[in-house]
């Protein structure tokens, strides 16, 4: 027997962000008009759509003058206060065929910008994140221990430090690309020594690369898997990379990500440095649409 009960239908869209082609970069369902669902069910349907990040929009009157929006984020277990590619292809995606040069996304972490420029690839968002705050430098055996690495693969000419921009992330500097390649990351003692030191997830990056363009070689393990793309802990790189020399005060670098999983991403950042002061934390890439459908519940 039917039920009674009437069915409420929630469209969304699916987009890969970091990338400027379909079935690369990082996978993200959007929700444009989540009006209607609670918190339980907002995580209940991020779950259900089973990608690293799920993200509803929650429409207000004025939206499409000021072309600001309020936004949520879900992974498949938690809300997150802030996100990189969420935030990147939601704004994307608001954007739309309008000619808006500016959208800015209220996040639970405070106010988000993103800018545009239209590009022969595409169209190109760069958003700007929090100034970072710099915590704590971690020693390499410590980090080695809790990751299930070889001391030897932590590079040494450069810090292990906890940086955030919304949500701190570890960065770990390992010697080459073939420490890179070769990760296997203890994810349970990870996550341990991470609670207790004040990270979120390690970000693993390697001066070489396999894109000669690009400048960083990263991953990033995090929920027993891996993530394609992380445009929050991308933000929190430059900052590093800017603060010791890696990278160029004001200069735009690629980080190449995802590469291991067959997702390659591009995701470009860039910051300023006065003195030690290093601020402006810009990160941006491409999105491209690759699902429309409803969501369907009682």
């Amino acid at each position: 027997m039917a039920s009674s009960t009437p069915r409420r239908t929630f469209s969304f869209v699916q987009l890969d962000v970091f990338a400027n082609r379909p079935l690369e970069g990082n996978p993200l369902a959007v929700f444009p008009d989540a009006r209607g669902l609670n918190d339980s069910e907002m995580q209940a349907v991020a779950k259900e759509m089973n990608l690293s990040e799920t993200t509803f929009v929650l429409p207000r009157e004025g939206d499409a003058v000021d072309h600001t929006y309020r936004v949520r984020i879900f992974t498949v277990e938690e809300e997150l206060p802030f996100a990189g590619h969420p935030t990147l292809g939601t704004a994307i995606h608001l954007r739309g065929n309008s000619a808006a040069e500016q959208i800015t996304l209220d996040l639970n972490v405070g106010k988000i910008p993103v800018t545009f420029e239209e590009r022969t690839e595409g169209l190109f968002g760069e958003m700007r994140q929090r100034d970072p705050e710099f915590g704590a430098i971690h020693s390499r055996e410590d980090v080695a221990r809790a990751a299930g690495l070889n001391v030897n693969e932590i590079a040494e000419e450069l810090p292990v430090q906890t940086v955030s921009t919304g949500v701190p992330f570890t960065v770990v500097p390992l010697r080459s690309l073939a420490a890179a390649q070769r990760l296997r990351v203890d994810a349970a003692r990870s996550a341990e020594y991470l609670e207790r030191s004040g990270g979120k997830f390690f970000y693993f990056v390697a001066h070489e690369t396999v894109n000669p363009e690009a400048r960083l070689h990263a991953r990033m393990i995090f929920y027993g898997g891996e993530d394609p793309a992380t445009g929050s802990a991308a933000g929190c790189c430059a900052a590093w990379a800017v603060r010791y020399g890696v990278v160029p005060g004001g200069v735009r670098a690629l980080i190449e990500q995802g590469v291991e999983m067959r997702r390659p991403s591009n995701i470009y950042v860039r910051a300023d440095l006065a003195g030690e002061t290093v601020s402006n934390v810009r990160v941006g890439g491409f999105a491209v649409e690759v699902v429309r459908g409803e969501l369907c519940l009682v």
